[in-house]
C-alpha cells in the first residue's frame, strides 16, 4: 500500500521516510566504508574509481573517463592533476588530436591494483548482502538514476 503524500507543509513526510534521505545517508555510509579501505593506499574514493577504470582499460581520454564517471572536466581535471603529481598516472596531449588529453597509468598506478583487489569483497561483506542482492540493488538504483534524468 502506498503512503499518502503530504498535501501541505504541516503534513510533511518525516525525513527518515524520504527516499532521497535514504540514498543520501547510504552514500555517506558507503563513502565511510571506502575511506577506511582506501586510507592505507593513500587514495580517495574519486581517485580509486579513476584507477579502477584505468586498470580495466588503460590509455583513455579525459572525455572517456568523464563520460563513465559522470564528471565534468572542470571537476575531473584537478583530480587527474593531483593523481599525476602523486605519480599514479600521466596526462599527455594526443599527438593525433591536440584537443584530447590521454590518461595513462604509471608503474606506480599499476602497482596499486593488486593492493586494492580485496576492496570489492570487503565492501560486499560489510554490506551484509549477497552478491545477487547487490546486483539487484545496483540495477534498481541505476534505473532510478536514469529515470530521474529524463526530461
Amino acid at each position: 500500500m502506498m503512503k499518502k503524500l503530504p498535501t501541505k507543509f504541516a503534513d510533511q513526510m518525516p525525513l527518515t521516510d524520504m527516499l532521497c534521505f535514504a540514498l543520501y545517508s547510504a552514500t555517506h555510509a558507503m563513502q565511510a566504508t571506502y575511506k577506511r579501505l582506501l586510507d592505507d593506499l593513500g587514495l580517495t574514493y574519486s581517485q580509486y574509481i579513476v584507477l579502477v577504470m584505468l586498470w580495466c582499460e588503460d590509455d583513455q581520454t579525459v572525455g572517456q573517463l568523464g563520460a563513465v564517471l559522470q564528471l565534468e572536466s572542470n571537476t575531473l581535471t584537478p583530480l587527474l592533476k593531483r593523481m599525476e603529481q602523486a605519480g599514479h598516472l600521466t596526462r599527455q596531449r594526443d599527438s593525433a588530436d591536440e584537443r584530447q588529453v590521454r590518461i595513462r597509468l604509471t608503474d606506480q598506478g599499476r602497482a596499486l591494483q593488486p593492493l586494492a583487489q580485496h576492496i570489492p569483497a570487503c565492501v560486499l561483506d560489510q554490506s551484509g548482502l549477497t552478491a545477487a542482492a547487490v546486483t539487484d540493488l545496483q540495477q534498481r538504483v541505476i534505473d532510478l538514476r536514469d529515470q530521474l534524468r529524463l526530461p
